[in-house]
């Protein structure tokens, strides 16, 4: 059966600044007084050594030549800032530059080069079958397939033994560059409509294919030099995915692969794969009866009374830290009408992933995002200069159209709670607030477990709203307030909203994953479409600065990779069963009772076991249920009025004092622990 997924393609790969650069001088020289001229260039690397080598030499030779301690690990060359084959000639003078299989840049590439040596194995064994795309992507590769034959996991082991065929082979990666229109004709002779049909949407006159024997595949390339690179690989698993994303278009069968240039790698890989599944969230939220999703509403998830404990006490949390940083909580209506979003630009920028309704003959929208509401909000009275910094949160339930392809538990859906924030402030006051905003997201992560992240400023785009002052200034204020509070980040130039510079954060889960999930936004088009105003010290009317904020993003999302990171294992505060009462034999049913009661006055969350069943036996179940704390109730714990205590993965923890161990979960969970 296949899971079907949109198609999303790959960008291409963009060297990065912390590359060694070349110059290559042309020289030219007499030779002992004939008429002979020799062509020499001189490489100049490592900030200012040099070399000389004969003009056109390979980016091969020059690097195996110049850096043979890196030259096994080399896998592509750089020319003139432009990553290439290293069978590049150098001709003119030029920058040049290097990637190894170790840098993230030059595995994107080993692992396009295996995206090929597997679309090359599946030619051979299944010559029907049509070529769509494939990319590197994140975590390996892929390639799309239209074929008669309904592939199945157990051929993936057929494709890697011919894969490795190829690989003893040692084909070359041959790159040629054609015409469109000899390329089309390439193609059509060999009957790949799908890449005659991606042909036709390149603007160039010129095309590049690579050749590898008998295979040939439109691409931008680089590749690595040939497919005895490519020793260490696995291929994953299989998914189905319309072509180019449109459900419109034919399903492709689409292969999942993983390559690394050492098996340890690899098989590190592997291991923490097999890891992911055990911690799959949607495996272990059925196991823990947390959610579920339906039929009749698919993308649209179902909270159990489990799942709500954890989604409530979240909640809970979010208000009372946000209360002690000023916040002020609002509620904005699910359904607002048409202008609206024609005001906020919603309507030209997102009308596709909006859902719609008619009242009274006239057209709403069911809100995709909560900031028109808070907007509306602040417009709703007047503001002085003393109001400010105004901080409004909205816990808000917003709907977003996806396709069905791409839906995925708890990580994609259709309907979502955002835990939104906007910050009304004086221009002046922008920099003390980001950094405020920087101090509480700190804290937040840090209470759910989340003590290492990642994060960039994106910066002004080509396409923008606002005077290069302004942005100058938010840039700044952003910049500034991450360096004041010593916090290591990337710039990502031009890669801002077009509303204005953001600040992201990445947090990096238990098995070494990384997610996108925190944002502060600095917003200059809001504020200018619905005309946000306040009275200034000078009486005048003057324009407030909006920041955007979100610290979990999607609270299911966010829910979703806390399962995965904690292994469904919660911390006592966030489990919806924060003890386990199990009591010997059922003449300890009544203590057990007792016990319960004086749990649940103290808002402790327990429940009693008090099945027939062998004690062991329930010991062993609590722990499949990741339940924190068990009470064990016998004889001796009835007469004395104690509990012998058991906690997760830790074992027997002995006898307590009843009312000791209950203010010892009262405070655990008070102070809300981690682990």
């Amino acid at each position: 059966m296949l899971d079907m997924q949109e198609v999303t393609g790959s960008s291409p790969v963009s060297p990065t600044n912390f590359f060694i650069f070349v110059h290559i001088r042309r020289k030219e020289y007499r030779k002992q007084g004939n008429l002979t001229y020799l062509n020499q260039i001189t490489v100049t690397f490592n900030e200012g050594k040099k070399r000389s080598f004969h003009r056109g030499i390979t980016l091969n030779q020059v690097i195996e030549t110049i850096f043979p301690d890196k030259y096994p690990h080399v896998v592509v060359g750089i020319l003139n800032d432009q990553i290439v084959d290293l069978s590049f000639n150098v001709d003119e003078d030029a920058n040049i530059g290097l990637l190894t299989s170790d840098e993230p840049e030059g595995l994107q590439v080993f692992w396009h080069s295996a995206s090929h040596i597997m679309a090359q194995a599946v030619k051979v064994l299944y010559p029907d079958a049509l070529l769509g795309i494939g990319p590197s992507i994140s975590n390996g590769f892929y390639y799309d397939f239209r074929m008669n034959t309904t592939l199945s996991e157990d051929d993936l082991g057929k494709i890697e033994a011919k894969m490795q065929e190829l690989v003893r082979i040692d084909q070359s990666f041959v790159r040629k560059v054609l015409t469109k229109d000899e390329a089309q004709k390439l193609f059509q002779e060999r009957g790949e409509h799908f890449k005659s049909e991606l042909l036709q949407e390149i603007p160039d006159n010129e095309v590049t294919v690579y050749e590898s024997g008998d295979f040939v595949d439109l691409c931008r390339g680089p590749h690595v030099p040939s497919a005895g690179y490519i020793k260490h690989f696995k291929l994953l698993n299989l998914a189905g995915a319309y072509w180019k994303g449109d459900e419109r278009n034919p399903v492709m069968q689409r292969i999942y692969g993983i390559a690394f240039p050492e098996k340890k790698s690899l098989e590190d890989h592997l291991k923490s794969r097999e890891e992911a599944k055990k911690r799959d969230h949607r495996r272990l939220g059925k196991e823990l009866d947390l959610f579920s999703f339906h039929l009749e509403g698919p993308g649209f998830p179902f909270w159990h009374p489990n799942g709500m404990v954890i989604y409530n006490e979240t909640a809970k949390y979010m208000r009372e830290v946000l209360t002690r940083h000023g916040y002020q909580e609002i509620k904005t209506p699910l359904i607002l009408n048409e202008e609206l979003w024609h005001r906020s630009g919603h309507w030209e920028n997102y009308k596709e992933n909006m859902y719609f309704t008619t009242i009274d003959e006239r057209t709403y929208a069911v809100k995709p995002m909560n900031c028109p509401g808070g907007l509306l909000v602040y417009k709703s009275r007047p503001y002085s200069y003393r109001d400010l910094p105004l901080k409004l949160s909205e816990m808000g339930l917003v709907h977003r159209h996806e396709k069905s392809g791409v839906l995925h538990g708890l990580f994609r859906v259709r309907q979502f709670t955002q835990d939104d924030a906007h910050v009304f402030c004086m221009s002046e006051q922008m920099e003390a607030e980001v950094m405020n905003l920087i101090d509480l997201v700190d804290e937040i992560y840090h209470t759910f477990g989340y003590d290492h992240y990642e994060m960039e400023l994106s910066t002004r785009p080509k396409k923008s709203i606002g005077t290069a002052e302004m942005w100058e200034k938010a840039e700044k204020g952003l910049s500034h307030a991450l360096n004041k509070k010593e916090k290591f980040y990337k710039v990502n130039a031009g890669e801002g909203a077009f509303y204005g510079p953001k600040i992201d954060y990445h947090i990096l889960d238990s098995l070494g994953r990384m997610w996108q999930c925190g944002t502060i936004q600095v917003d200059f088009s809001m504020p200018e479409r619905f005309d946000l105003e306040y009275i200034g010290s000078d009486g005048k009317k003057h324009r407030p600065v909006m920041i955007h904020r979100a610290i979990l993003g999607s609270v299911e999302r966010f829910i979703g990779i806390l399962i995965e990171h904690v292994g469904g294992a919660f911390p006592l505060w966030l489990a919806p069963i924060q003890c386990m009462i199990l009591p010997i034999s059922e003449k300890h049913h009544a203590y057990a009772r007792q016990v319960h009661g004086k749990m649940i006055e103290k808002e402790i969350r327990s429940i009693i076991d008090d099945r027939s069943e062998k004690v062991g036996y329930k010991i062993r179940e609590a722990e499949t249920k990741k339940i924190p704390y068990m009470c064990i109730i016998g004889d001796k714990e009835m007469d004395s009025h104690t509990v012998a205590v058991r906690k997760h993965r830790e074992g027997d923890l002995g006898g307590a004092e009843l009312p000791s161990f209950i203010e010892k979960i009262v405070d655990e969970t008070k102070r809300r622990l981690s682990h």
